[in-house]
């Protein structure tokens, strides 16, 4: 079959924070998008502000790179295992993948991630192993590392025989030999049109007429809903009608309104878009991903993707607090409920589910971190919510119930490795291996139930003092492992409606760990703290110092009060217990119990005595 071979397309693949974002800088910068004296920012992919302030990257964007006669369509992808759904919509879009690896930690459980999604798909792999000018880079044994990784996904020969370029994305060189230095990233490039196929299709219409798949959706201000395509036959024009093949299997005419390709960072208008282009279509106001446009008098609709199924769920609602409306702009059940459908309809790793309240919703995704991005969005669009703890989604396998099970990789300094040795074997982790890199630092890991790493990372970085680093994945399903207890302490949780004081909260601060300082309005069922022992206390957070007019020595005594720990989004979700949810406004992220009444608490956790027959 002929093959264009003015057009390459691929994705950078790679484990959070090992340099996608930043190697995709360098090749903008070296292929003259920009102009000398032009202010743009560094990781200018990463466009959302959330991806800015969090360094990592959450949704699949494409961007375009000239290198000679040859167009480069360079689609960067997220690092994180959350936001596996943009890795497998990117790789449908693409013909060969760049492995990016850190020189110094080596293969993640994200690479291994990624990577088994490239390998599925029969995609050729260049593996570049960044950031060599490490002090600590070990590079000889992360290619090992990579080879047996390669090995354990059962990567056939054609695909182990990679070729492999070091690399300072930061610095914007590359080069074919492991210990010199280069000037550019000339032998990147090089590499990539040699060793990356060009897009082939059939010349003769008649066997292959038009057929574009819909990979990512994004939105217009002005022409609304736009379809971003991979065109694999034919050539598709501008002002056209096409055959619209749809998800439930019917097919409608449809009008290209306008067609744009990717040029740099810009998409541009476009007459026509040939097989192999990446592009971007208006004028289908209601497509979704996985459909198809095709000829219209020949439709034939490509196979609809399949992305892997959530793990974990929260459940999603108004704000019901007492303090609910004083800082947002959307709080009616009707307002999220088309908020969230509009989530959908360009997430395709996220399901929505009505619960038994009409004001409340299920949301399923893969992880903590996508489930919470989603709600900090929403924070952010003026909405008021009530969060639910996570729970994970349990499937029914030969009658018997399985849950999702996580592979965990835990790098600690090895005086900590009793403490989280012990940490994981509470959570029903079983250890898979472990080695010492012989530099003070011991590299383990784990398989534990997804419900065991609820709550865990908190838990880790202090036990670890800060210095643990840890990466989990999904990795299949098990035999549910029976009750976990994953919290030890309870809550200090607040018995009436007002505003705490520094004299009661000095009185509290010695019963455990304080959540709210002195002046912060509260009401009965927030939690203001968490208990130095294992049960839950309701106190007056509120209460006032009784004046006399007896004279007292220690009257001007200096008043030390510890400050109160602040929580975020993420770490407020992996902190509440199964009867607590997070109250999550535009300005305050609160803890509170479900049920709010001391008295109707007291009275649930009361076991029901059994009715005489």
């Amino acid at each position: 079959m002929p093959a264009r071979q003015d057009l390459r397309n691929l994705a950078i693949v790679a484990h959070v924070d090992h340099g996608k974002t930043t190697l995709v800088d360098a090749m903008l910068w070296q292929s003259g998008i920009f102009r000398e004296n032009q202010d743009v920012n560094e990781r200018v992919m990463d466009s959302m502000d959330l991806e800015r302030e969090k360094g990592i990257t959450i949704l699949a964007k494409n961007t375009a790179v000239r290198f000679g006669d040859v167009k480069l369509n360079i689609v960067d992808t997220p690092g994180h295992a959350d936001f596996g759904g943009e890795v497998e919509r990117a790789l449908t879009m693409v013909d060969g993948v760049l492995l990016l690896v850190d020189a110094a930690e080596g293969p993640q459980p994200q690479t291994r991630f990624v990577l088994r999604k490239a390998l599925e798909s029969k995609l050729p792999v260049i593996l570049v192993v960044n950031k060599v000018d490490r002090p600590d880079a070990r590079i000889k044994e992360v290619v090992d590392e990579v080879y047996e990784l390669f090995l354990d996904l059962d990567a056939d020969f054609e695909q182990i025989e990679f070729p492999i370029v070091y690399a300072n994305a930061k610095a914007g060189w590359a080069t074919m030999e492991q210990g010199a230095t280069g000037t550019s990233l000339q032998p990147l490039f090089d590499l990539l049109i040699e060793r990356i196929p060009a897009p082939t299709y059939d010349e003769d219409e008649t066997n292959h007429p038009l057929q574009a798949l819909v990979t990512n959706l994004d939105r217009s201000p002005y022409l609304g809903r736009l379809a971003i395509c991979r065109v694999r036959e034919g050539v598709i024009h501008k002002g056209e009608t096409v055959a619209w093949c749809r998800a439930d299997g019917s097919i409608e005419k449809a009008r290209i309104v306008e067609l744009y390709v990717t040029e740099g960072l810009e998409r541009v208008d476009a007459a026509e878009a040939g097989p192999g282009e990446i592009i971007a279509v208006a004028g289908l106001d209601e497509v979704t991903i996985g459909e198809t446009l095709a000829d219209v008098n020949d439709p034939r609709p490509l196979p609809v993707m399949l992305i892997d199924e959530p793990s974990l769920a929260v459940t999603i609602g108004i704000n019901t607090s007492p303090l609910a409306g004083q800082d947002g702009s959307k709080m009616t059940a009707r307002q999220v409920k088309n908020r969230l459908d509009t989530e959908l309809v360009g997430n395709v790793s996220l399901r929505v589910f009505p619960t038994d309240r009409p004001d409340t919703w299920e949301v399923q995704g893969r992880g903590e971190l996508q489930l919470a991005i989603l709600v900090e969005i929403m924070r952010r669009e003026g909405f008021e919510l009530t969060v639910g703890k996570p729970q994970v989604v349990t499937r029914q396998v030969d009658g018997k119930v399985h849950e999702p099970v996580d592979r965990l990789s835990v790098d600690v300094p090895d005086e900590h490795l009793g403490t989280v040795t012990r940490l994981l074997a509470t959570r029903k982790g079983r250890l898979q291996q472990m080695v010492n890199h012989g530099t003070g630092w011991i590299r383990m890991e784990y398989l534990i139930p997804a419900r065991g790493l609820i709550g865990f990372r908190t838990e880790f970085m202090t036990e670890t003092r800060g210095t643990g680093i840890l990466h989990h994945v999904f990795e299949g399903y098990e035999p549910w492992h029976g009750d976990l207890r994953t919290r030890d302490r309870g809550s200090i949780v607040a018995d009436r409606r007002g505003v705490t004081n520094t004299f009661a909260l000095m009185n509290l601060q010695d019963r455990g760990e304080l959540m709210v300082g002195p002046g912060v309005d509260i009401y009965e069922g927030m939690i203001v703290g968490e208990n130095s022992r294992s049960d839950e206390m309701d106190v007056n957070a509120c209460k006032e110092k009784k004046l006399t007019n007896i004279r007292s020595s220690t009257a001007d005594e200096l008043v030390r009060l510890t400050p109160p720990r602040s929580m975020s989004l993420e770490q407020a979700l992996e902190f509440i217990a199964d009867d607590e949810c997070v109250e999550v406004t535009p300005t305050a992220v609160r803890l509170r119990k479900v049920v709010l009444p001391a008295q109707e608490r007291a009275r649930l956790r009361r076991p029901q005595r059994a009715r005489p027959a």
